[in-house]
């Protein structure tokens, strides 16, 4: 069952009902045969290159051994050979379902560090940005559950809403999935009259869309039999293992680093935390089923309230000027070829800086020497932690289990190697 910080939200299922479900599922072992199955690494149902090795008794998993590193592309050390901002399209490479809300975590940690002021105006524009990118990484999520369990149709038709998104991210920055969206201090230009149309279309749109989504498959009996009580985790076990974001939401803890910790003026939008009660396929579904809707609501504030300013902040020596100014401006032609060139002087110092990121807390630890590049830098990758869990989840459980569990968890392959 999902709830909320405030009330139980519209259209969930009740708890009976749930509990009715998920206890039907037993964890008793089957006497029998035992086997070994290699789930992955080249398998569609793992979703990314990494390997499962299961033992299982008929249907029945025994135990789980997984394997990580199939892609391994040292992100963490090419950051520290680069400079600062050109680190942001290494961030892309994590999660790349939200690309721009790692970008924007990445740039959020630079200006602590040096501490910039950021105008409010570029608050909400990374707002909506960061809203966008969660939208389409929860519908990847959602839509591939469905996918698991033998419903297509509602993918294909998510889809077609995510690609406007996408379209969105080509208005701000050219780009669609490495977006490489915004700059340190802001983003390289204001929104553009192309960008609030397409916007504002998207928000009249997708709420019908994603309504028919819902209704294919938030009360389907089967799709319910296949995911409640599958892949469960108490909210003490997801506490213990680190779990933050959508899947410890769905375990029953009410944590989001939007709240907790406020960043890019969260704290002037209303919203609400959805949270789940038995930590199982179906909650983690139903919980970023609400988050999509109260992206929707925050977005719909950010564009009400939009302040008036610049889109960047006042930091000529991290900023690259306008290429008319460099052109005809000896200052401007200096800073661009500091900033180019990696000259910049960057404060010594020590900082974490965390966002939500669509699979939880994705953070930032930086060190700084003083030197052109990051003395050290590492990335709290929410997916990389979920992943460590995986096994003691789909213990006991069936193989079709493991790939629904696999699936609600969205593990995503870029953030289990660093």
């Amino acid at each position: 069952m999902i709830a909320s910080s405030e009330d139980n939200l519209p259209g969930m299922k009740e708890e009976k009902l749930h509990e009715e479900i998920y206890v039907g599922r037993s964890n008793d072992t089957i006497d029998g045969d035992i086997s070994t199955l290699n789930l992955g690494p080249t398998h569609p149902a793992t979703h990314g290159i990494f390997q499962n090795v299961l033992k299982v008794d008929g249907e029945k998993i025994l135990s789980s051994e997984q394997t990580v590193g199939y892609i391994h592309r040292a992100f963490e050390k090419l950051a520290e050979r680069r400079p600062y901002n050109q680190i942001t399209p290494i961030t892309d490479r994590l999660n790349y379902c939200s690309s721009p809300i790692n970008n924007i975590g990445w740039h959020m940690t630079v200006e602590k560090l040096i501490g910039a002021e950021i105008p409010k105006r570029v608050d909400y524009m990374r707002v909506i940005i960061m809203e966008l990118a969660r939208i389409a990484d929860h519908l990847v999520c959602n839509s591939v559950i469905g996918v698991d369990t033998g419903a297509l149709t509602g993918f294909t038709y998510v889809f077609q809403q995510r690609e406007k998104i996408y379209e969105l991210y080509e208005e701000v920055c050219g780009a669609r999935l490495t977006t490489n969206i915004g700059r340190i201090g802001g983003f390289e230009r204001d929104f553009s009259p192309a960008f609030h149309q397409k916007l504002n279309d998207f928000l009249k749109e997708f709420p019908k869309v994603f309504n028919e989504f819902d209704a294919l498959l938030s009360r389907n009996r089967i799709f319910m039999d296949r995911t409640i009580g599958a892949g469960p985790i108490s909210a003490q076990r997801a506490l213990d293992y680190s779990f933050a974001g959508p899947n410890l939401r769905a375990a029953g803890v009410d944590y989001d680093v939007r709240v907790m910790n406020p960043y890019s003026s969260y704290e002037d939008f209303d919203f609400i935390v959805p949270v789940g009660t038995q930590g199982d396929t179906y909650d983690r579904f139903q919980v970023r089923q609400e988050e999509i809707r109260q992206s929707l609501r925050i977005i719909e504030q950010a564009i009400k309230n939009m302040p008036a300013g610049d889109y960047k902040a006042d930091i000529p020596e991290f900023y690259l000027p306008p290429k008319e100014a460099v052109y005809n401006n000896m200052e401007a032609l200096i800073y661009h070829f500091k900033i180019v060139m990696g000259e910049t002087p960057i404060p010594v110092g020590e900082v974490y800086h965390s966002v939500e990121g669509g699979n939880g807390e994705l953070g930032y630890y930086l060190i700084s020497d003083g030197g052109r590049s990051p003395y050290r830098l590492q990335f709290r990758r929410p997916c990389f932690i979920y992943y460590q869990a995986y096994p003691e989840m789909i213990t006991g459980q069936c193989i079709s289990d493991a790939v629904l569990t696999l699936s609600s968890l969205n593990v995503i392959a870029g953030e289990l190697d660093a």
